[in-house]
């Protein structure tokens, strides 16, 4: 024991420093641990997660924790579209509901003679698919154009399924969806039939107040009924005003 303690006593200098170096090392390591996390907390701000969107219309209509996203979110499949690409063909079955996480998307029919007809335009944070084809399996009459280069988040029918069953309350969200869906779809049969052009184009420009920077003219007036032509003398009128 004598032993010990006089080679502590003549080694103490040295062992002091020693202690001062460690502890010095592990404040040095802490930092970096620190420094590390505030790092990604600046990636996070400067570089937001690609599922911020999509997650924040969700919790417009169900709470969700971290974990049960987690689970949605990992059948999601990210898919960029270039502008005039299509996300659906009309004769192919729709198989997916989309997320417009950016851009812009239109969806039309054609008639006999080849004529379009423009029924929809989707844009950031809007949903989009055939919900028809999508729920019976049938192929769409529809075709899905991106009118801008365009990213949309998809998700299978049978994986959504999967979601349902980890996570039930994403099934009142999506029946959320479709009730708002058939409410949308029947104010618009009520403003085609009640409004006039210049009040069609007013409702459009207020649900998507820079649809004319994402969308060619001759798309609008197809959406409108009219024809190009036409949709340039209201303009002038609106800008007018």
């Amino acid at each position: 024991m004598d032993k010990c303690s006089k080679i502590l006593k003549n080694n103490a200098p040295f062992i002091k420093t020693c202690i001062i170096i460690i502890f010095q090392l592990l404040l040095i390591v802490s930092f970096l641990k620190n420094t590390n996390y505030i790092w990604l907390l600046f990636v996070d701000a400067i570089m937001p997660n690609q599922f911020n969107l999509i997650r924040k219309n969700i919790e417009k209509q169900i709470v969700i924790n971290d974990d049960e996203f987690k689970i949605f979110s990992s059948f999601l499949i990210e898919k960029k579209i270039s502008k005039r690409d299509f996300l659906l063909k009309e004769g192919e079955v729709c198989n997916y509901t989309g997320f417009v996480n950016q851009g812009c998307f239109r969806t039309f029919t054609r008639d006999h003679e080849g004529n379009e007809n423009v029924t929809r335009f989707a844009v950031d944070d809007y949903w989009i698919g055939d919900l028809y084809s999508y729920l019976t399996g049938d192929v769409s009459p529809y075709n899905i154009e991106a009118t801008m280069d365009s990213t949309a988040l998809l998700i299978h029918k049978n994986d959504m399924e999967k979601v349902y069953e980890q996570v039930p309350k994403f099934e009142r969200f999506f029946r959320i969806n479709v009730q708002r869906g058939y409410i949308a779809l029947e104010r618009r049969f009520s403003i085609d039939l009640s409004s006039d052009a210049k009040e069609k184009y007013e409702n459009l420009l207020n649900k998507i107040n820079d649809i004319e920077l994402r969308v060619a003219q001759k798309h609008i007036a197809s959406y409108l009924g009219i024809t190009p032509e036409s949709l340039s003398r209201i303009k002038r009128k609106y800008y007018k005003k």
